[in-house]
């Protein structure tokens, strides 16, 4: 069994805690000030996006607007905020050898999306070929980053699901400031099937799962593919979205990735903080599926597809 990650997350969920049990009387208040850290409470953390039916982002929700269902029974909201929180952001750029004839526009477009950073941000840069190197580690400094994407060469084969393994396990050991509650992100940029990874996709998938880390895939097309036909490598990439609550991108032209990482930052920015404690007191460690359902015609909401219940006493 892989062990869960380390992150942003439990310190998110001791804020949650908190809040359900000292902030009653401020619900309605999406933008009220952040509580003192308590341990020992079991939480739930949610980060949630609302799109209306032309997939623009809704920002101007209330607490009240939100439902939330564990294992088909309604959970109690305790806390909720709309607020941009800081957040910590994997980079990962595919620089295989069928990358070659792309890279030099993938990197201009992934150099335009790590300015988008705010000033709490921060990313880290992240290629994979044959095998995975942290160009940059987490910094907010954009001329790093920029220096980093611009020393990405296209060569070798395809190391995808190490990659993931290795930005998970990092996103956990992410340097947080006293007091700082933060979201993770992982955004990855490939053109074809994992070819040469050690870790399996079902290994990967469970890490993800097991994180609380949305991850955002962005897989190249080639003009010749069978739009028509099965390809792992799309399912991979839409699997790892839907499980963690982020979105998959499948544009057929290389210049489409500015506006695609601009969706991605937009989104980012748009989401909800929404938290629970579970009525559900058994500590079993299985898995529970989460949904949220938002009270606004036409809109639809969308988050991780559940979590794994705590183990122990």
């Amino acid at each position: 069994m892989i062990e869960p990650m380390r992150s942003a997350a439990v310190i998110l969920a001791v804020l949650i805690a908190v809040a359900a049990l000292t902030a009653a009387a401020q619900q309605n208040d999406a933008d009220e000030a952040l509580p003192s850290f308590r341990a020992g409470v079991d939480v739930v953390s949610l980060n949630v996006t609302v799109t209306d039916a032309d997939n623009r982002f809704i920002t101007d929700l209330d607490r009240e607007h939100f439902q939330i269902f564990e294992d088909g029974v309604l959970q109690e909201i305790t806390f909720f905020s709309r607020a941009r929180l800081p957040i910590a952001l994997s980079v990962l750029i595919d620089t295989s050898a069928s990358m070659d004839k792309r890279m030099r526009t993938a990197q201009e477009a992934a150099i335009g999306f790590s300015r988008s950073l705010g000033p709490d941000d921060l990313a880290e840069i992240i290629d994979f070929d044959g095998r995975v190197e942290i160009l940059q580690n987490f910094t907010n400094d954009l001329e790093l980053l920029g220096d980093a994407i611009r020393r990405t060469s296209a060569g070798g084969s395809t190391s995808l699901y190490n990659a993931l393994y290795v930005a998970l396990k990092d996103l956990s050991k992410a340097p947080l400031r006293p007091s700082e509650v933060r979201r993770q992100a992982i955004v990855m940029l490939s053109d074809g099937e994992d070819t040469s990874s050690l870790i399996t996709f079902d290994e990967v998938l469970e890490l993800a799962k097991r994180s609380e880390t949305g991850i955002y895939t962005i897989g190249l097309q080639e003009e010749e593919d069978e739009r028509s036909g099965f390809r792992e490598a799309d399912f991979v990439l839409r699997q790892l979205a839907y499980e963690t609550g982020g979105r998959a991108f499948f544009p057929e032209d290389v210049n489409d990735l500015p506006a695609i990482y601009q969706q991605i930052s937009d989104e980012i920015s748009s989401q909800y903080s929404v938290g629970y404690i579970s009525a559900n007191p058994l500590r079993n460690g299985q898995w529970r599926q989460t949904v949220v359902r938002v009270d606004r015609e036409r809109t639809t909401a969308r988050t991780k597809q559940g979590y794994y219940a705590p183990t122990g006493s």
